[in-house]
């Protein structure tokens, strides 16, 4: 009922009558936005610029009726010092998961399902639900420590590998810290043994919660379509880094004479160097988008007509879908005139 009146209220403080003296069953109810804003102990400067917490003086104190049932309500206090809400969606009390909601929410990401879809699956079970997006990430964050129990994040992605039939291997920086991480999936290990003849190796930096390096390969089919063979996170990337992924990554073949023939990777020299070392009779070729990406970056900044960008970028791609090896020069000449 308070919530069509615009405020939400709390309980301060109860006791109940256990049968000791001097204890009663009673409860102090108060506005949600009562008292003051309690810093953090180690807090030495304020953090919080702003806070919900007001002061407000509402207070209402409830006890169970003598000899009878139900409650008598006596009102402390009935003056609130702040306007009263038009809408209920932020505040955390008012949006909180009931325990229905949150199996739901354990189930659904489980299954994978996305926050947004999971937020819009409980507001057509209750139309009246002010729960947002916060409250649905805070549930998912506890469900996955809750399975996690007193695991590491780390000790928990070794089990979650193990027990998904992953190989793996792991190198370690000290007794308690993870230098480099590399796996790949059983059933991929035979389809990269199969199709091994085309394989992309690309990095990432940066772009993961502990700013580690990503190492990808990717495996092409013969009827063109991609998997991914194998993942490394590795501490840096340092020479010593990627000849121990490569190094991996070569264990996986079952064979010596059916290794990769041919491998794309950036123009990333540390990489180019360690396939040499690794695969000495593949093949490295660029790939071809961050040839045209570098290519786009460059001539950017030389045309600034449009009619001529255009121009430039059709005699690029002529260039780069050359039919045969005889026609090439012709082409050349195009771009460069260009």
């Amino acid at each position: 009922m308070t919530h069509e009146i615009g405020f939400v209220v709390v309980i301060m403080r109860s006791d109940t009558n256990i049968g000791v003296r001097g204890r009663t069953s009673f409860l102090l109810i108060v506005c949600k936005r009562s008292g003051k804003y309690r810093p953090k102990k180690n807090d030495l400067v304020r953090t919080c610029t702003d806070s919900r917490k007001c002061g407000c003086s509402f207070k209402l104190r409830a006890k169970p009726v003598l000899g009878g049932e139900g409650w008598m309500v006596k009102l402390i206090c009935g003056i609130h010092n702040h306007e009263m809400a038009k809408s209920f969606v932020g505040p955390p009390y008012v949006g909180r998961l009931t325990k229905d909601e949150k199996i739901v929410v354990a189930n659904m990401t489980k299954s994978m399902v996305k926050p947004r879809n999971i937020l819009l699956t409980l507001m057509e079970h209750n139309a009246n639900s002010y729960t947002t997006f916060k409250q649905i990430y805070n549930a998912r964050h506890a469900y996955r420590s809750s399975i996690r129990r007193s695991n590491t994040k780390m000790q928990q992605l070794m089990i979650l590998l193990d027990r998904d039939q992953y190989i793996h291997w792991h190198r370690m920086k000290d007794e308690n810290v993870a230098r480099d991480l590399f796996w790949s999936h059983l059933d991929v290990v035979k389809l990269t043994n199969s199709c091994n003849l085309v394989f992309f190796i690309d990095s990432t930096y940066k772009t993961n919660r502990y700013k580690l390096f990503l190492l990808d390969v990717i495996g092409v089919t013969p009827i063109r379509m991609t998997f991914s063979a194998a993942f490394a996170y590795l501490e840096g990337e340092r020479l010593n880094n990627v000849v121990w992924a490569l190094q991996r990554f070569w264990g996986l073949f079952m064979k010596v004479d059916a290794l990769p023939g041919i491998i794309v990777t950036d123009r990333d020299l540390s990489l180019m160097n360690v396939v040499k070392i690794i695969f000495p009779d593949a093949t490295n070729l660029l790939c071809r988008f961050h040839i045209d990406k570098n290519v786009k970056a460059k001539c950017k900044t030389l045309v600034a007509q449009k009619n001529a960008w255009d121009y430039v970028m059709e005699a690029w791609g002529s260039l780069v879908d050359c039919p045969c090896e005889s026609s090439f020069d012709d082409y050349l000449k195009n771009f460069e005139m260009a």
